[in-house]
């Protein structure tokens, strides 16, 4: 039997906002002992009133106006009830009907996966099980912080489509600078709900997957609370493959909720899913209606940045990078800033030289991706460290790159120099000249030398006047070692090729 894989996604973000979602805790309780980052409101007690964070929804509104989403103008908070020792009110404050962003999308590749909604409620504390033991702990510093809900369309198919929507999105919430979004810290979390139906026997209208005929749905299953990008993709083909089975083997799936166990590379029976009857949702009774004019989404608006994918289009067009490049760097709003940074010097110095950026602005472009993606990041990654740590500025990383246009320092120089600029941010041209990297450009010096290396070596001489011309490395090779690598290697070989050739 063949099946198309039907996964939709739900993704929670903590905000990172200076006081929690209802109260004026401080929210950042990285590091703090337990239970110290909590007051009367978010701890449940009776008698207390919850009052909205202004910054939470207006993040929230930005957010949706960044995928496209309708803001709904009027919009509402809801009680949704249900029981977890970590969740002290037994109710959660979320949105059911009428959330603050509905609609929009999010390209991927070229594709565009369609948003349900975004929506803005508070996170619940956290339990830890220690091992061994027969009880639990409840630490309740996470309860209240702001917490954005982002749900799509079931119109993702694949494991790695899933994993790439994950990251896109993360590097929005970073962009915009209203997460962290830190999967190993649970501020971002990843769920995917996944199905699989029969070939031609469903279709998918007005958001939901409908039979065709007196075909029989087959249930979803939710994975819960996945907590890497690698995770989401091994968990969902394993959940994928575990369906298949099951459908081949006649079992009958059932709705219900998975937990991702990374040692073991499997999924995991949690419970059997609730719907939202189960919830008992109802209005908020402590917090009014929330009304949006359309002065106040324009406010909000002109405070929204280019994002990743307008950035890359930028990127490919305006400075001749290529698309994997243009991708790579758009990854890290502080990388791209970067990368934009060295090319606006790159291009105010070729335009000082009497020429256009324009002319030679993919040869440029290709040399300072080069630099930045291959050798800047073996760098950065052997020092554990990110381009928000170097000491180089985007000025001196551009003079190194105007070094290796103008043949003034050959590529291994380049990287001598790069490793001094690393540790110390010091200027490249002093570098050169403190080190004596600068290339060797006097064309009577290096005839000289040649002259020397060809009278050393007659056989490979005779080997290049008989035809075999790669021999001509072997004497370019000589020549960079007689001058310790000083060399202009182009400018060896057509000599080379010069004198043997008369």
């Amino acid at each position: 039997m063949e099946y198309d894989i039907i996964i939709g996604m739900e993704i929670h973000a903590e905000l990172k906002t200076k006081s929690k979602m209802f109260c004026r805790c401080d929210n950042n309780a990285r590091g703090a002992d337990p239970n110290t980052k909590t007051c009367p409101i978010c701890l449940g007690h009776p008698g207390t009133l919850p009052y909205p964070n202004q910054q939470a929804i207006e993040w929230t509104v930005l957010l949706g106006l960044g995928l496209h989403c309708h803001i709904n103008e009027f919009s509402k908070f809801d009680r949704k009830n249900y029981f977890y020792p970590d969740l002290p009110k037994g109710y959660q404050i979320s949105q059911f009907e009428i959330p603050f962003c509905s609609g929009g999308w999010l390209d991927i590749d070229g594709e565009k996966i369609a948003i349900t909604r975004i929506h803005l409620e508070e996170d619940t504390g956290k339990s830890t099980h220690p091992a061994g033991k027969n009880y639990s702990l409840i630490d309740l510093n996470r309860a209240g912080t702001p917490l954005i809900e982002l749900v799509t369309e079931p119109v993702i198919r694949t494991a790695e489509m899933a994993k790439k929507f994950c990251q896109r999105y993360q590097q929005i919430l970073r962009y915009l600078d209203i997460s962290n979004a830190d999967m190993e810290q649970g501020e971002m979390r990843c769920e995917a709900n996944i199905s699989l139906q029969e070939k031609g026997k469903w279709l998918y209208e007005d958001g939901l997957i409908k039979p065709v005929g007196d075909y029989k749905l087959n249930p979803k299953v939710e994975l819960k609370n996945i907590n890497s990008f690698r995770a989401v993709e091994k968990a969902v083909l394993y959940e994928v493959e575990r369906q298949k089975k099951a459908l081949a083997s006649g079992e009958e799936l059932r709705q219900e909720t998975r937990g991702w166990n990374e040692e073991s590379g499997k999924t995991v029976h949690q419970r059997f899913k609730e719907t939202s009857a189960d919830y008992r949702y109802f209005p908020e009774p402590d917090i009014p209606p929330l009304k949006f004019s359309g002065q106040m989404i324009l406010e909000i608006k002109a405070k929204l940045i280019e994002l990743p994918s307008e950035k890359k289009i930028r990127f490919i067009d305006e400075y001749g990078f290529d698309a994997i490049t243009a991708e790579i760097l758009v990854s890290d709003k502080a990388l791209a800033d970067y990368a934009e940074h060295v090319v606006s010097e790159l291009e105010s110095w070729i335009v000082s030289c009497g020429d256009t950026w324009e002319r030679q602005k993919n040869k440029l472009a290709k040399l300072a991706s080069n630099y930045l993606i291959s050798e800047l990041f073996k760098h950065l990654k052997a020092n554990n460290q990110t381009i928000r740590d170097i000491k180089i500025s985007a000025e001196n990383f551009a003079e190194l790159m105007t070094l290796v246009y103008q043949d003034k320092i050959n590529s291994s120089a380049a990287q001598t120099i790069l490793g001094v600029m690393y540790a110390k941010g010091s200027d490249p041209t002093d570098v050169m000249y403190e080190l004596g990297l600068e290339q060797m450009d006097d064309t009577a010096v290096l005839e000289a030398v040649v002259n020397s290396v060809l009278a050393a070596n007659p056989d490979q001489v005779a080997q290049y006047k008989a035809g075999k011309t790669n021999v001509a490395q072997f004497l370019v090779g000589r020549v960079m070692a007689e001058t310790k690598g000083k060399a202009n290697p182009k400018k060896v070989q057509e000599i080379i090729g010069k004198i043997l050739k008369s």
